[in-house]
């Protein structure tokens, strides 16, 4: 794992990988009681690639795994109050994983909507990657699950606005009233997150002048987006969106 340690008084303080160990944490620390959490990577790309140079033997020799890499930035402020934390902690994390869905990485998965849960909201944190965004989530994911379906699909607005499903970005293929074939997905409107997977996919899509598919009218086109992400990702094709680790 990787450490680094902030302070409002010292700044970030030199970076640490070492072994993975557990969390030491005041009991009034900020990200226990007001979800003072978030997940990014933007400003730890070299951090990054130097753990995953150290501790390459992880990621999988398989192209059904890969690796997982989560950063995290929690405050640390070692006292109860609403506030900007004085201090925080940024680390990584690592492990290897296989597909998220345990049916595979390829099948269709059963969706379950209902008006009366909401994700996000204007004005809100929804287009940023909170922990909070998470945990209150959870509730709805469960009853989703007892129902026997796989993911939430959010809906948003008195219209019930398709937003996203689970965790996830969500797009959509269809014929408009024109006859013209459309992909759809929602606008980064403040409540959208925007996902690294959802920018790939729409720059290949303008890059073949394509649009995806559905499983049901468009398995092979949905198979080449597959294929050029996972060609990508496992190396086997050069590109800028990739960081070599040697």
């Amino acid at each position: 794992m990787l450490t680094i340690e902030w302070s409002l008084a010292s700044g970030w303080e030199k970076p640490c990988i070492k072994p993975l160990e557990n969390l030491s944490l005041h009991p009034g620390s900020s990200s226990l009681h007001y979800a003072v959490e978030c997940f990014d990577q933007n400003e730890l790309l070299e951090c990054i690639r130097k753990l995953v140079e150290v501790e390459q033997e992880w990621v999988p020799y398989s192209t059904a795994a890969s690796l997982y890499i989560r950063p995290t930035l929690i405050g640390t402020e070692p006292s109860l109050g609403v506030k900007k934390p004085t201090k925080a902690l940024l680390y990584v994390i690592m492990s290897p994983v296989g597909p998220y869905f345990a049916s595979g990485s390829f099948n269709p998965i059963s969706l379950w909507a209902d008006p009366k849960y909401v994700r996000a909201w204007k004005g809100g944190t929804g287009d940023c990657k909170l922990g909070g965004n998470y945990g209150s989530s959870i509730y709805a994911q469960q009853e989703a699950l007892e129902l026997g379906c796989q993911q939430v699909l959010w809906l948003y607005g008195e219209d019930h606005q398709i937003t996203e499903v689970g965790t996830m970005n969500l797009f959509l293929y269809w014929i408009n009233e024109d006859g013209e074939s459309e992909l759809a997905t929602p606008p980064l409107d403040g409540i959208i997150l925007p996902g690294v997977t959802r920018q790939s996919i729409l720059d290949l899509a303008r890059n073949w002048h394509l649009h995806i598919p559905t499983m049901e009218n468009g398995p092979q086109l949905t198979t080449r987006f597959l294929n050029k992400l996972s060609d990508i990702q496992y190396g086997r094709e050069d590109s800028d969106w990739t960081v070599l680790v040697s």
